[in-house]
């Protein structure tokens, strides 16, 4: 079995091993293939470790115990973050089966929300490198830079230009923390091993000015680049990827709400790649938004939809409830009515001078608010908006903390029964409502999600397991099905296809407590599900495809990854 350069081997036995031809420190040094104290007498004689490593060979188990506790012992998530990023640096077949172990606990560490304070120190706590720093002074060299990597064979990147980081805004060269723990993701989640993924940080300069007068800040210190300084950098880039890395599925990941639709439009015909800020967060709504419905006993198309915020993640939701609504049977005038987006200056209307490209599909005619109450003559806000129009659904992708109050959940209410309300913006402190407060002020009616983790609500005697919009249920299945299927373009319809995958993984167990999706412990099963969707779903459609004949569960089995410890012969 091929992983890469490495080489998965069966002897005349049947038994497995692996070939390695590093010794000595080198071997200990390569995250890879580094067993430490795990390296058997046998192995130490043979790759020339005898008196590199502590005299007494412990297996695996003794390992995972030991790192446990070390993470255990970490007084902080900051702590813990570093201690998990260490491990990973050092030996990655143990870093992965110990979040494989405690994928719950985890999780929120090695990503959100933990990793949002990891970018703003990055800085002052950098420890080890790991990626590709991209500036204007060696893009043109990517080259050159590619062969300073064992793992030739990319076959998924991640890349920022650190200007839209989470909830936080830009941070600089600090952004590198987010394709980092998303990666790690793609290993946890699908089994994509790590010396395919590749990190990549874009740093076009900062306009934070804390960073740029702190002397501490490992990124150029200056201004960002803007306009067609920033377009000609980007396609430069992208013709660099396209040269260097011919395999690899390039995901664009926390950039500016303009520059995140510009750069997917712009390049998502020239090689497969994707922005889950749009796409897999518009997904991973949909996904909720079945569950909430089947928990209701009606039906997308039975719903009004209002998203609180209209950047990246909003107009991504709205396109994916949009793309959702046609699969139902709408129309396409239908769906669009169906849906509103608000931004800062309220309901985003087609007449507004200078409206962005992006928002212009979800734009409502002028004359829709006619007689309507409104405080600010060509404006409706929120509570004006659900006073006046029958919305069921709001969805919150706004950042702004507390923005859901009382009286729209008690008038939504007039409108139905039970009202979805998802609070999507993180961290924690940016979302838009609590759920224990959605859930007093709905006398427990609501249907709550959220994007950041929360603990379980108990409202009136009844337990409320509150379910995560997290994209991590969508973005490994598709990369995953993207590089099986070696498809030259990511579409929409993928995405689609896997929020009703993501739907099926919800057991009726779950929707009893009004949660809409499954637990994170469940991550592995339910990105594999997403990708053989998928890739059905590819099969299906077109037979000419390169996956004509294949067996789906095969070709998954061939692209997927265990964190364990093979045997190793020397080469």
């Amino acid at each position: 079995m091929t992983i890469g350069k490495y080489l998965r081997w069966k002897d005349e036995n049947g038994n497995e091993f692996r070939p390695v031809s590093l010794t000595g420190t080198e071997l200990l040094n390569d995250r890879t293939l580094n067993k430490s104290t795990a390296f058997t007498y046998e192995e130490r004689d043979a790759f020339q470790l005898d008196g590199l490593l502590p005299p007494r060979v412990q297996t695996f188990e003794d390992q995972l115990n030991r790192v446990y506790d070390g993470f255990k012992n970490a007084s902080t998530d900051i702590e813990k973050y570093l201690f998990l990023r260490a491990l990973q640096d050092r030996n990655e077949t143990l870093f992965y089966a110990l979040l494989s172990r405690h994928v719950e606990e985890m999780t929120p560490i090695i990503y959100t929300p933990t990793v949002g304070k990891a970018c703003q120190e990055f800085s002052h706590r950098y420890q080890k490198a790991r990626g590709l720093y991209i500036t204007e002074d060696n893009v043109e060299n990517m080259d050159e830079l590619a062969r300073h990597f064992t793992g030739k064979d990319i076959k998924i990147i991640v890349v920022t230009d650190s200007q839209g980081i989470l909830g936080l805004g830009d941070q600089g060269v600090g952004g590198m923390g987010i394709p980092i723990g998303k990666l790690s993701l793609y290993t946890l989640g699908a089994g994509i091993h790590p010396a395919h993924c590749l990190p990549i940080a874009l740093d076009v300069g900062t306009d934070n000015q804390d960073l740029l007068d702190d002397p501490m800040y490992l990124g150029v210190p200056r201004r960002r680049m803007r306009g067609e300084e920033y377009k000609r950098f980007i396609h430069q880039f992208v013709v660099q990827v396209k040269r260097n890395f011919p395999k690899a599925v390039l995901q664009w990941e926390d950039f500016s709400k303009s520059n995140a639709f510009d750069n997917l439009s712009d390049y998502e015909e020239y090689l497969p790649s994707f922005n889950d800020d749009i796409q897999g967060t518009g997904s991973v709504v949909l996904a909720g938004i079945l569950g909430a419905v089947k928990i209701k006993g009606e039906s997308l198309v039975d719903q009004h939809y209002v998203v609180y915020g209209a950047g990246a993640g909003g107009v991504g939701v709205a396109d994916q409830i949009f793309a959702g609504l046609l699969k139902e049977g709408c129309s396409h005038a239908t769906a669009r009515g169906k849906i509103f987006i608000l931004d800062s200056q309220g309901l985003v209307f087609d007449d507004r001078d200078g409206l962005d490209e992006y928002k212009k599909r979800y734009a409502k005619p002028r004359a829709l608010a006619q007689g309507w109450e409104v405080s600010e003559h060509g404006k409706v806000s929120l509570t004006e908006l659900i006073d006046n129009y029958p919305v069921t659904v709001l969805l919150g992708t706004s950042g702004i903390g507390g923005a859901f109050k009382e009286g729209h959940i008690q008038k939504m209410m007039e409108y139905t029964r039970r009202p979805m309300i998802f609070p999507l913006s993180n961290p924690t402190a940016n979302c838009e409502a609590l759920p224990e407060d959605i859930y007093r002020w709905s006398d427990g009616q609501a249907i709550v999600a959220t994007g950041s983790p929360f603990a379980d609500v108990n409202y009136s005697g009844q337990d409320f397991r509150i379910g995560q919009g997290n994209n991590v249920f969508i973005f490994p299945g598709v990369g995953l099905a993207a590089i099986v299927s070696k498809t030259q373009k990511v579409t929409l319809d993928m995405f689609t296809t896997a929020s009703y995958a993501l739907a099926e993984m919800v057991a009726d167990d779950d929707l009893a407590a009004g949660c809409v999706y499954p637990r994170i412990s469940s991550l592995k099963q339910v990105s594999l599900h997403v990708a053989t969707r998928i890739l059905t779903d590819m099969q299906a459609k077109d037979p000419k495809c390169d996956l004509a004949n294949k067996d789906i569960v095969h070709e998954l089995a061939e692209h997927t990854w265990e964190p364990i410890y093979l045997p190793y012969r020397r080469v």
